[in-house]
C-alpha cells in the first residue's frame, strides 16, 4: 500500500463502499414485511447513491496517483465491514439497524478522509470526504427516523 495516507483511506473506502454495496444488496433481497413495497425500491435508491460515492473515490484516487482496489478478493481482503449470509429471518427493522451501523462507520471513514485530506492541503479529497459525510448523515436520519429515533449524529 502507498505511504501517502490519502491514497490509504480513499483504497479503504473503495474497499469499503464496495462492501456496503453488497450489504445493501443483501437487504434488498431479503427483506419480507409489510413495508416491503416502499423500502425494496429504496434501497436500489441507497446502492446508487453509494456506488456514485464509490466511483468518485475511485477516480480521485487515480488523479492523485493512487490505484484503487478493483478485485473481490482485494474488497473482501481489505473491508472493515463484515460479511454475513443473507437470511429471510431478520425482520425489517434489524435490516434497517444493519445500514445503520454500516452508514455509522462510513460516515467515520468520511471523517478521516476529511482530516488527511485537509493535513495534506488537498481541498478536492477534503471536499469528495465532505459531500460523502453529508451524504451519509442525511441517509441516517431517514433510517433512523424509521426506526422512531433521532440521528444521534
Amino acid at each position: 500500500m502507498s505511504t501517502d495516507k490519502r491514497h490509504e483511506v480513499l483504497n479503504q473506502t473503495v474497499a469499503d463502499l464496495s462492501q456496503f454495496a453488497v450489504v445493501i444488496h443483501q437487504v434488498h433481497w431479503y427483506m419480507r414485511g409489510p413495508e416491503f413495497l416502499n423500502l425494496h425500491p429504496k434501497m436500489d435508491e441507497f446502492m446508487d447513491e453509494i456506488n456514485d460515492i464509490l466511483d468518485e473515490v475511485a477516480e480521485r484516487l487515480i488523479t492523485i496517483g493512487g490505484a484503487p482496489y478493483s478485485t473481490l478478493k482485494e474488497f473482501a481482503d481489505n473491508t472493515k465491514i463484515p460479511d454475513e449470509k443473507g437470511t429471510y429471518e431478520k425482520s425489517i427493522p434489524d435490516h434497517v439497524e444493519v445500514l445503520i451501523k454500516g452508514y455509522r462507520y462510513l460516515r467515520e471513514l468520511a471523517q478521516e478522509g476529511i482530516e488527511v485530506s485537509g493535513e495534506a492541503g488537498d481541498s478536492v479529497t477534503e471536499d469528495i470526504f465532505i459531500d460523502m459525510q453529508g451524504k451519509i448523515e442525511k441517509t441516517l436520519w431517514m433510517l433512523t427516523a424509521k426506526l422512531g429515533r433521532a440521528p444521534e449524529l
